[in-house]
C-alpha cells in the first residue's frame, strides 16, 4: 500500500516475546489435559465418546489468545496512510528570503540574479514553508511563510528597479522584520540575498539579536552591481552570517540541499501524526472477536 507508514514501530518488538510464548504452548499443551498419560488408549476414548473429556483443543481455538494480542501489538505500532486533508502549517520549520532591492541591485545586472536566485530557492524548498521580505531603504513583508510556491513564484516575477520606492540600503531592517516573523519557532533559517551593501552596526546587532532565537542566517553574494553603485566590503555579508553561510547568487542548488536537510533532520512526532490518518485503533478493534469467543467458550 503505497504511503503507508508506522508511527510507533517499537512496538512490533512486542512481537518476539508474543511469538516465544506461542511455540511454547504448542509445545507443552497436552493431548486431554494430562489425562492421556494416566489412562489407557481404549479408557480414553471411551471417556471422551461420553464427553467427560474434551480432548485436545483445535488449533484455531489455541491461537486465539496470540491473535487477540498480536493484533493489539500491530494498532500500537501505528500503521497510517498520509492525510490528503492534513492541516498546513505555515510557521513550522520556515525559511524566510531577504531580497536587496537598493539601488545598487535594482539597477543593474543583481536584479535579474536576485530573482533567479529568489524563484530557485522557493521551488527547491518546496518542502518548507517560504517566506519573502523585500528591502531597500526599508523592508516589506511581501509574504508570510507559505506553502504556495506558485504565488510566491509570481511575486519575484514582478520585482523591478521600481518596486521599492527610497533609496538607500538596510539589511538591518530586513534581518529585524524577518526576527519578528519567525518569533517562537524552533527551527527557521533567513536567506539573505544581496550584494552587502548597507552591513553596518546595527545590521551586526540584527544577526546576533536573530542568533539568539535560535535562526540561522545564510546569504547568497549578487555580483551584478549597478553602474556608479559604491561598492561594498567584499566581507560584509561574511559578518552578517550566524550559523550559516555565504555562497555565491548560482550556487541556489548548493544552498537548497543543505537548507531542505536541516529543516526535516528533526521531526516533531505531534506534527507528524497530523499528518497521517493513524489506523492503529482499527486494527486493535479486531482483536474483539477473539476475545469475545474466549470469554462465551468460558460461560
Amino acid at each position: 500500500m503505497d504511503g503507508l507508514t508506522l508511527l510507533r514501530p517499537w512496538w512490533l518488538l512486542a512481537l518476539l516475546p508474543l511469538a516465544a510464548l506461542v511455540l511454547l504452548r504448542l509445545r507443552r499443551l497436552p493431548d486431554a489435559g494430562g489425562w492421556e498419560r494416566v489412562m489407557g488408549r481404549d479408557m480414553l476414548r471411551a471417556m471422551q465418546a461420553l464427553g467427560a473429556l474434551g480432548g485436545r483443543q483445535p488449533l484455531w481455538m489455541r491461537l486465539l489468545a496470540p491473535a487477540a494480542l498480536a493484533l493489539l501489538v500491530c494498532g500500537m505500532a501505528g500503521p497510517a496512510l498520509p492525510r490528503t486533508d492534513a492541516p498546513v502549517l505555515a510557521q513550522a520549520d520556515a525559511v524566510v528570503l531577504a531580497v536587496d532591492l537598493s539601488p545598487s541591485v535594482a539597477k543593474g545586472a543583481g536584479l535579474d540574479q536576485a530573482k533567479l536566485a529568489a524563484a530557485g530557492l522557493a521551488q527547491a524548498l518546496s518542502g518548507r514553508p517560504v517566506g519573502l521580505i523585500l528591502y531597500g531603504g526599508e523592508a516589506f513583508t511581501a509574504s508570510a511563510p507559505t506553502l504556495d510556491v506558485g504565488t510566491l513564484q509570481t511575486q519575484i516575477g514582478v520585482l523591478d528597479g521600481e518596486t521599492m520606492p527610497g533609496k538607500g540600503s538596510r539589511p538591518a531592517a530586513a534581518i529585524g522584520m524577518a526576527g519578528q516573523m519567525l518569533a517562537g519557532l524552533p527551527r527557521a533559517d533567513l536567506v539573505l540575498i544581496s550584494d552587502g551593501g548597507g552591513v553596518d552596526r546595527q545590521a551586526l546587532a540584527e544577526a546576533d539579536r536573530l542568533a539568539g532565537q535560535g535562526v540561522r542566517l545564510w546569504a547568497l553574494r549578487l555580483d551584478g552591481r549597478a553602474p556608479g553603485a559604491p561598492a561594498a566590503d567584499d566581507d560584509a555579508l561574511d559578518r552578517l552570517a550566524r550559523g550559516g553561510t555565504v555562497m555565491g547568487w548560482d550556487d541556489t542548488d548548493a544552498l537548497a540541499s543543505r537548507l531542505a536537510r536541516s529543516g526535516g533532520s528533526v521531526r516533531d512526532p505531534v506534527l507528524q501524526a497530523l499528518h497521517y490518518r493513524d489506523l492503529g485503533p482499527w486494527l486493535a478493534m479486531l482483536a474483539l472477536p477473539p476475545l469475545l469467543v474466549m470469554l462465551r467458550r468460558q460461560e
